[in-house]
């Protein structure tokens, strides 16, 4: 009760022209956290102040700001296991209020389909070309070549609304469906692209680390060999490394999220996100490349 009533007092202050007044009030308010989301949404909309909108949009925003970063600080230090998890972590920076069960939903529908299309006795090559039939034919995923570098391709709802999404975002989709079937596709950390690699686990020690075929998730599942990737790397000029190869971590997918979003926003100027986005870079830098 007496937290109601500080909270009640603090948020009408937030329209005091003294500078120093307001800032001690957001201070308080920081302090109390997802406590006073609600006290100062309730007031924004009971308001038709400009600058005190303002003020408690920007207060809110860094509460939730504030959450994502232990969310995926957390996300970090449990072992990142979950690759959709620190994806949905990251969608939470552009869309905190989503409804992240609706998000699970979507994926578990297009996993049943898949489901129901899977034989026992279907190769690797076979269980590719279903999971490909169903998730761009019959769903009608692909590239979004017209418009690659908006933030919004980054961003998992609004891929699975859209259909639209970068070659992360969708390899993203693709193997959380694959391995929610105990189909062995992982990320490859490939320069200037991101691809998938079907892999052999009883081979993950041996040479190309297992991978049997590698897949592309932007190009409609197109299936290629390694020497695709050999002739890649030969036009990048850059030498072929075990890591442009090999199957990557799940804390590398999400740090190369981040990355594509800062050069979104760069593109778009927007800075405070870039600085934002840095921060969040940051909390995942520790990791091995």
């Amino acid at each position: 009760m007496e937290n109601i009533k500080e909270i009640t007092a603090l948020v009408k202050l937030l329209d005091d022209p003294d500078q120093e007044i307001y800032q001690h009030v957001e201070g308080r308010l920081l302090e109390y956290g997802n406590e006073v989301i609600d006290y100062l949404e309730n007031a924004w909309e009971h308001s038709l102040d400009s600058l005190l909108q303002q003020r408690i949009e920007n207060i809110v925003h860094k509460i939730q700001f504030s959450n994502v970063k232990e969310d995926l600080n957390l996300w970090y230090q449990s072992g990142a296991f979950d690759l959709l998890q620190g994806a949905l972590v990251i969608n939470r920076y552009q869309y905190p209020d989503l409804d992240e069960a609706k998000v699970i939903l979507q994926i578990e529908e297009i996993k049943r389909e898949i489901w129901l299309g899977l034989q026992y006795e279907m190769s690797s090559i076979e269980k590719i070309k279903l999971i490909n039939h169903i998730f761009y034919n019959i769903y009608g995923f692909s590239g979004n070549t017209k418009n690659h570098h908006d933030p919004q391709n980054s961003y998992i709802n609004q891929v699975l609304e859209s259909k639209k999404g970068n070659q992360i975002s969708l390899a993203i989709i693709y193997s959380t469906l694959a391995q929610k079937l105990d189909i062995p596709v992982y990320g490859v950390n490939l320069p200037q692209h991101f691809i998938l690699g079907y892999i052999d686990e009883s081979k993950r020690e041996e040479q190309e680390f297992g991978v049997l075929f590698y897949i592309n998730a932007f190009n409609k599942g197109a299936i290629f060999g390694k020497h695709d990737v050999d002739q890649f790397l030969r036009q990048l000029n850059l030498d072929p490394l075990p890591g442009f190869y090999a199957p990557c971590s799940n804390v590398e997918i999400i740090r190369r999220v981040i990355r594509n979003l800062i050069s979104a926003y760069e593109n778009l100027g927007s800075k405070e996100k870039v600085e934002e986005l840095k921060e969040l870079q940051e909390i995942l830098v520790n990791t091995e490349l």
